[in-house]
């Protein structure tokens, strides 16, 4: 499996339920990678997208304790709500490839499934924010690819895969 997220220089990912900082190449960068594929994350996250609900063209797994949540499906897209890191396993193994998911947060859905991912999208912003959630330390993993740097709204990022050997 995948996962695919944005940090600061300190590993921070969000603050207060929200994305530190507003990238609109490393969304595009996120859209290009995901479309057409499953994205996995917790109800958090899901209801902080835009409307708070799932993403066009793509297939979600939404993880939450909440009981009776119900994530309203897009056409042409499938929206399954688990309880358990089991559950959500279950699904991705009776419905698809490991290259096909990409886990995409928050901070407790990146630890409980960082172990069983081979390959991380992480979009490196060069500057630290005030963050509340972070993202585990990348440890041995090996970087494989790194892009330019860009520059958006006064901020510096480059694009980084990193896989398990």
């Amino acid at each position: 499996m995948n996962a695919i997220v944005v940090v600061d220089s300190h590993m921070g990912i969000g603050k207060n339920n929200g994305l530190l900082v507003h990238l609109p190449g490393d969304l595009k960068y996120f859209k290009e990678r995901t479309l057409g594929k499953c994205v996995v994350m917790g109800r958090k996250t899901l209801e902080g997208l835009p409307g708070g609900r799932p993403l066009p063209g793509r297939d979600h797994i939404i993880l939450t304790t909440e009981a009776g949540y119900k994530c309203n499906e897009r056409e042409n897209n499938r929206c399954y709500v688990c309880a358990t890191k089991d559950e959500a396993m279950k699904i991705i193994r009776e419905n698809y490839r490991d290259e096909d998911v990409f886990i995409c947060g928050g901070a407790s859905v990146y630890e409980q499934f960082f172990q069983d991912c081979d390959r991380f999208y992480v979009t490196h912003i060069d500057e630290a924010f005030e963050a509340d959630r972070f993202f585990p330390p990348l440890g041995n993993l090996e970087k494989t690819w790194e892009s330019e740097e860009h520059c958006e709204n006064g901020h510096r990022y480059r694009f980084c895969i990193y896989e398990r050997r």
